[in-house]
């Protein structure tokens, strides 16, 4: 049996990846003054990230279920 632990890891990993890989796309404009951007859309790349990282856990579980991968 698969522990719980493993499969909510793993989707944390992926989380993080997915998130930390959308941050420098789509910034805008910058402001002068800080540096920071302006509008950096910081909720819809959750969303994304949760929706990728949805996808790779689920790959993730197939792949330990077919005996691929083995935790």
């Amino acid at each position: 049996m698969i522990r719980a632990s493993v499969l909510i890891s793993a989707f944390v990993i992926f989380w993080f990846l997915a998130f930390f890989c959308l941050l420098p796309v789509g910034l805008g404009e910058i402001d002068p003054e800080t540096g920071a951007p302006l509008s950096p859309k910081l909720p819809l790349k959750a969303a994304i990230a949760t929706a990728a990282a949805v996808v790779l856990s689920a790959a993730f579980y197939a792949l330990v279920l077919a005996g691929v991968i083995d935790v």
